[in-house]
């Protein structure tokens, strides 16, 4: 008893799930012949199409974030640089300057070397001079030793 009972249900609800397949086939045939079926597919589509250009916007987004930290890279390596360049350029001024003012103090030392070798010529002359004096002194008293001596004799 308890098995026909068994069989019975179960034939109902074989029968229940025959019938609610058909009803779907039905629904489904019906709604192909509507277009609904198409435009689900096309739904489907769009979704995935809209997916597809999400990822892309979320690539585009990544790789211009990787741009943005490269160009702040460069541009604080620039920056870098340019205040090392700027350090370069007044260094050379101020060896400019040193260079300069080694000039001007070689033009002071050549002006006083000139002056030096002006007086050492007119010492020279004026030595020169006393050389001739003392010559012409020593000649003087030669001559009257010489006078003498040939006097005494």
């Amino acid at each position: 008893m308890f098995d026909k009972n068994k069989n019975q249900e179960g034939g109902e609800m074989v029968e229940e799930r025959n019938q609610e397949d058909t009803e779907k086939r039905t629904i489904s045939e019906s709604s192909n012949q509507i277009g609904i079926g198409e435009l689900m597919g096309k739904r489907a589509k769009l979704e995935e199409a809209i997916d597809y250009v999400g990822l892309m916007i979320k690539n585009l987004k990544d790789k211009r974030t990787l741009l943005e930290k490269d160009v702040e890279e460069e541009a604080v390596d620039i920056k870098n640089l340019k205040e090392k360049l700027q350090k370069v350029s007044e260094y050379i001024d101020e060896e400019n300057r040193g260079i300069e003012e080694l000039a001007n103090k070689r033009k002071q030392v050549e002006s006083e070397a000139d002056e030096v070798g002006s007086i050492i010529n007119n010492l020279r002359e004026k030595l020169s001079g006393v050389d001739r004096v003392i010559d012409e002194e020593g000649s003087k008293v030669r001559k009257i030793k010489e006078s003498r001596e040939t006097l005494n004799e």
